[in-house]
């Protein structure tokens, strides 16, 4: 799907408060709210918009530790990935599965109780898996997420070109 300026503007304006009514975006972007909401809907059948999330406070629920497991595998495989991806998105502490470069082959983000419920999620469900050849545990003291995504196209051209460095004399 080719984006023009004004879907640029639906996203950045849903990227800053997803909780817009179609009413209030459209005020927002300029736009008629029948335009609006089919523009909206067009992006979400695309997938470029792929969903709305609440934030929620993790110690209202229960969540006191989140660390980052960085797993290496044994034997590098379609399958094998398949079958560890599979495994960690089943289970409730992982958020995020990443395939890295590195000597690491994951890193895989958790939210867990506390370090005796990490402990026993790396041990028992992670080191324990046959994939699995080592495991290395980062508890996660603070973090700041971002929620708008850098832009690097543009509506009317493509790509951005990447500025030029000016030298120093």
């Amino acid at each position: 799907m080719a984006l023009d300026h004004i879907d640029f503007e639906i996203l950045a304006a849903l990227q800053n408060d997803a909780r817009l009514s179609n009413k209030e975006l459209a005020a927002t972007i300029g736009l008629a709210q029948s335009s609006c909401i089919e523009r909206v809907r067009a992006l979400t059948r695309a997938g470029v918009l792929k969903g709305h999330h609440a934030e929620v406070a993790m110690p209202a629920l229960g969540i006191g530790v989140e660390a980052l497991v960085a797993v290496r595998l044994v034997k590098h495989s379609r399958d094998v990935f398949r079958a560890l991806y599979t495994h960690m998105l089943s289970l409730s502490e992982v958020l995020s599965v990443f395939h890295v470069s590195g000597l690491n082959d994951l890193q895989v983000h958790v939210a867990v109780r506390d370090i005796q419920h990490l402990r026993e999620l790396v041990v028992e469900k992670f080191a324990i898996r046959p994939e699995v050849d080592h495991c290395e545990t980062s508890v996660i003291f603070d973090s700041h997420r971002k929620h708008n995504l850098p832009c690097y196209i543009s509506p009317d051209k493509g790509p951005v070109p990447r500025r030029k460095r000016r030298r120093k004399r």
